[in-house]
């Protein structure tokens, strides 16, 4: 089966930086495009990054570009999002998902809370 699971959330104080990872398993990883969403406390899911299967483009939500860099390993089917310059509000449960627009599966989450 599917799945997908998330790794590498933390505690970072402003400014700082956190790789999280989300490991995938039961699909031809290489196949797919992915994405990192988010959902910080009382407010909807943002979409944050996508990439193509193969890794040739990445695409990012105004609020993270710059900071963020998205990135894949096919070979070891896993996605990664390196996050710099991290502000408070970046604080959120960071999700990978399968797709890019439309979703058909996720992970369970990874916190980042980004505090002094």
């Amino acid at each position: 089966q599917v799945q997908l699971v998330e790794s590498g959330g933390g505690l970072a104080q402003p400014g700082g930086s956190l790789r999280l990872s989300c490991a995938a398993s039961g699909f031809t990883f290489s196949s797919y495009v992915m994405s990192w969403a988010r959902q910080a406390p009382g407010k909807g899911l943002e979409w944050v990054s996508g990439i193509y299967s193969d890794g040739s483009k990445t695409l990012y939500a105004d609020s993270v570009k710059g900071r963020f860099t998205i990135s894949r390993d096919n070979a070891k089917n896993t996605l990664y999002l390196q996050m710099n310059s991290l502000k408070p509000e970046d604080t959120a449960l960071y999700y990978c998902a399968r797709g890019l627009g439309r979703y058909d599966y996720w992970g369970q989450g990874t916190q980042v809370t980004v505090s002094s």
